[in-house]
């Protein structure tokens, strides 16, 4: 795949610095680029090493106004260079039909262009829409309903009654609708189990990484909200209830019953208690135990997350403690000998 400087400016509606017909070939990051590709930076940092790499042209920031390279100057970098990774990225799979070793129901709806792979199951009572592509060893249980367009990759486990939306990606080995964590400790130590009769709805456009485990709910619905994004080996509890347009990132845990508003990033590691509920667009920093309420627009860190200013604050008192210690013990001393 080749394109015109001036073909790819036109993509991403930016402004061109150089030569228009300069040919690229390729994308690929500042450390990595060769002659022919293109490549983005947006730091000062990244700027000075894309200026000394082998890349013949940069997408950069809009005020850049002195560049050695070929540019193409926009407002939003990273978005231009994704869309330009769009052009040279592997075509996706065509249209298969259904293979022979699927096993389906005889009672699944099934729209036009679908593909079901090798080895795949579907269980009566599903329904299954419009260009559809459903990878080998794929398992929808019964009841399932999968919106038009929605690309599920090997070993996915979707279980009874979940509802996928348009447009969703999901990657390998997640498993949707396994029973939330519900139990009831008996007088004698022992556990009854609470039936987990609920469901799980996913809504248009959200993508779910390898590896993630979203529970149906005991009673009413899980439910993630349009546009989210779910990294992988994520655990997200029974009757949690996600907004749209949220960011989640690898081995966050969000307990059950949780309440995450709209464009809130958990960052990584982070673990939210059952019952909690998050504010819209607020950012809850890597590693950081949310144990109570949170407002929307804030940005929390630590355990327990708290204030991110005030954490900071925090930790730096306790980085002085050695010291501090110190302080006391001679004072004590001091006063000891008189």
């Amino acid at each position: 795949m080749s394109k015109t400087l001036g073909e790819l400016a036109r993509l991403v509606s930016g402004e061109i610095m150089g030569d228009e017909g300069l040919v690229i070939r390729g994308v690929a990051s500042v450390e990595e680029a060769k002659e022919g590709d293109i490549t983005f930076a947006v730091s000062e940092k990244f700027l000075r090493i894309a200026e000394s790499s082998k890349a013949s042209a940069v997408v950069v920031p809009s005020g850049i106004d002195n560049f050695c390279k070929p540019v193409i100057k926009v407002e939003n970098p990273r978005l231009a260079f994704a869309k330009i990774l769009e052009i040279y990225a592997p075509a996706k799979p065509e249209p298969g039909g259904i293979h022979k070793t699927a096993v389906i129901s005889d009672r699944v709806k099934i729209g036009k262009g679908v593909t079901i792979g090798p080895y795949s199951i579907i269980e009566e009572g599903s329904i299954i829409e419009d260009n559809v592509y459903l990878s080998g060893f794929v398992y929808l249980g019964r009841e399932v309903f999968i919106g038009e367009g929605t690309f599920i990759h090997p070993r996915v486990t979707i279980l009874d009654r979940i509802s996928i939306g348009k447009k969703v990606i999901i990657h390998s080995g997640t498993v949707i609708g396994s029973d939330g964590f519900g139990f009831v400790r008996k007088m004698n130590g022992s556990y009854y189990k609470i039936p987990q009769i609920g469901r799980v709805v996913i809504e248009d456009n959200v993508e779910i990484g390898a590896n993630v485990t979203i529970d149906r709910a005991t009673t009413g619905e899980t439910r993630i909200g349009q546009g989210t994004k779910i990294d992988n080996l994520v655990h997200i509890a029974h009757n949690v209830s996600i907004g749209s347009n949220v960011a989640i990132v690898a081995l966050v845990g969000i307990s059950g019953s949780c309440k995450i508003g709209s464009g809130v990033i958990l960052a990584g590691q982070a673990g939210v208690t059952d019952h909690v509920c998050i504010g819209d667009n607020t950012v809850v920093a890597a590693k950081s135990g949310v144990t109570k309420d949170i407002p929307s627009d804030t940005f929390v860190s630590g355990f327990p997350a708290r204030n991110h200013i005030k954490q900071k604050k925090v930790k730096a008192m306790v980085n002085r403690l050695p010291e501090l210690v110190k302080r006391v013990q001679r004072i004590e001393k001091m006063l000891g000998d008189k």
